[in-house]
């Protein structure tokens, strides 16, 4: 395990982490103390343990916003999967009968050739 220091509201935390993680972490403090400034430049010295509850409730609000994107956005692709597997039965029936018919066009010409005498592929 890695100690990192953070800083959050200009106190120091010191941290535990998993090896390589140590830039992640302090990212991740670096964005949550700036939710605690914004409050704190909004509404003034109202706690630590206020202020850190209330930038909680920002970062939750943020992630439950971000889960009902993804949540839509994971409808959308299911929709669009759904629709490219219809798409591609239609296709695959589509190609089906087209060489059906192709085989039946060139039996047909195979055999006007042959009524009127003439070997396929001669001129």
């Amino acid at each position: 395990m890695s100690q990192v220091t953070v800083m959050i509201d200009g106190k120091a935390y010191r941290m535990a982490c998993e090896e390589g993680q140590e830039n992640h972490l302090t990212n991740l403090a670096t964005r949550f103390d700036q939710y605690v400034s914004h409050l704190k430049a909004q509404f003034g010295e109202i706690g630590d343990l206020r202020l850190t509850v209330m930038s909680g409730i920002m970062v939750m609000d943020e992630l439950s916003e971000v889960q009902r994107r993804m949540a839509s956005l994971e409808g959308e692709l299911e929709t669009l999967k759904k629709n490219r597997d219809a798409a591609v039965a239609v296709n695959a029936r589509t190609e089906e009968t087209l060489a059906a018919a192709l085989v039946e066009v060139t039996a047909r010409i195979y055999g006007i050739t042959e009524k009127l005498g003439a070997k396929p592929g001669t001129h």
